[in-house]
């Protein structure tokens, strides 16, 4: 564990030594830049705003929106698995619950999700879907059959 610990102080030193006290306050940009993100993202959906800055019910309101119980707020403390697999996972339901359904905008969630979820909340021409979890495939458009041979 110390380690890891040695490794992230190193990174914080050597950016606190490039950019100063600067660091800081780009860091309370972004965070602010999210929370009115997912501020605007709850009310979309038709949940109250504010719980956005509620930390328990926070969770409980983003897998409400996705449809997920309430109880799947324990797999977010498995160290490895809630982190690299439950996170992006319901933050791609999430993009999915709005009608984004595309592999670049389940890669840009993930990658650049502040912004991502802020344009999903302000954007006039995205529509809350109702919940991904649960709901069941959808049919092929066309009627699934044998192919025809080219020989």
């Amino acid at each position: 564990m110390e380690p890891i610990i040695n490794a992230v102080m190193s990174v914080h030193d050597a950016l606190y030594a490039s950019m100063g006290d600067t660091m800081y306050y780009v860091l309370i940009f972004f965070g602010i830049i999210a929370l009115v993100a997912q501020w605007k993202l709850y009310e979309k959906a038709g949940q109250p705003g504010y719980a956005a800055i509620v930390p328990i019910w926070n969770f409980i309101v983003f897998l409400k929106i996705v449809g997920r119980p309430a109880s799947h707020l324990w797999l977010f403390f498995i160290p490895i698995y809630g982190q690299l697999y439950m996170l992006p996972k319901v933050w791609i339901e999430v993009a999915e619950s709005f009608g984004k359904t595309s592999f670049l905008d389940h890669v840009l969630v993930i990658l650049l999700n502040g912004l991502y979820i802020l344009n999903l909340g302000l954007s006039y021409e995205t529509r809350y879907m109702g919940p991904v979890y649960g709901r069941p495939a959808p049919a092929p458009s066309r009627p699934l059959g044998p192919r025809p041979s080219l020989a």
